[in-house]
């Protein structure tokens, strides 16, 4: 057992590192790429869409904003390069952040704005969504929304009133508002010019906002190791 936790955290990051768990991985990710065009930066999120949700059909569901579908992923990357804070909606997502290959501080916005909430009745991701935004915290980081539609609404809000996060990843999961704050935050993003990956439908769920911003931080990592085909993040 242990006394300070760091044990179990290195032991609980998500990823493989032992042998059989990387070829189990590197087996699943080539049946994968079977499936998904292996060809751009995109095509990368399309392929770790497939994978986080088991569906080969969930490609199509991907939608990227920016002069072009890989500009949101080359502005995540180079966020994770400079060390940009990821900041999700919920413990959930957070949790699913992978520790290994970047130096990003990673926090979640639940807890936050309680007062706000309880003072106007708003959901509290909202409510916390709004309390960061206060304080500056979602201007140049990697805004991440995985489960709570309202959350994607408050951040739509947030960069209508001059809020810029480098990059954003939204994919909040339901049948109440799920879809419809997906599209507004693709519309505000678009018109405000903050590159933005997100999903159409009602599916989503904060294992795939977690497995797509784990995605950019392995380009980043490609890129930082002379690994990343076409060789660099200036496109």
């Amino acid at each position: 057992m242990t006394t300070d936790g760091s044990e179990f955290d290195e032991y609980a990051d998500l990823g493989a590192t032992t042998e059989n768990a990387m070829e189990i991985a590197e087996t699943s990710m080539d049946r994968v790429r079977e499936l998904v065009p292996d060809e751009t930066l995109a095509d990368r999120m399309r392929q770790k869409s497939v994978h986080a949700t088991g569906d080969p059909e969930f490609q199509h569901l991907v939608r990227f904003t920016g002069a072009t579908d890989d500009e949101p992923v080359v502005a995540g990357a180079r966020a994770v390069l400079d060390e940009r804070p990821v900041v999700t909606d919920i413990t959930m997502v957070k949790a699913g952040i992978t520790g290994r290959g970047h130096d990003c501080p990673v926090r979640k916005a639940i807890g936050n704005g309680a007062d706000l909430a309880a003072e106007t009745g708003m959901t509290r991701t909202a409510a916390s969504v709004l309390e960061l935004d206060s304080e500056g915290v979602y201007d140049g980081a990697i805004a991440v929304v995985g489960n709570a539609p309202t959350a994607a609404l408050a951040l739509s809000d947030c960069i209508e009133d001059g809020t810029r996060p480098a990059a954003v990843v939204a994919t909040p999961v339901g049948f109440v508002k799920a879809a419809e704050s997906r599209k507004r935050l693709r519309a505000v993003a678009a018109e405000h010019g903050v590159p933005a990956i997100t999903s159409v439908g009602r599916r989503g769920g904060s294992g795939l906002a977690a497995g797509l911003t784990n995605e950019l931080v392995h380009v980043a990592s490609d890129y930082r190791n002379d690994e990343l085909p076409g060789g660099d993040l200036d496109r």
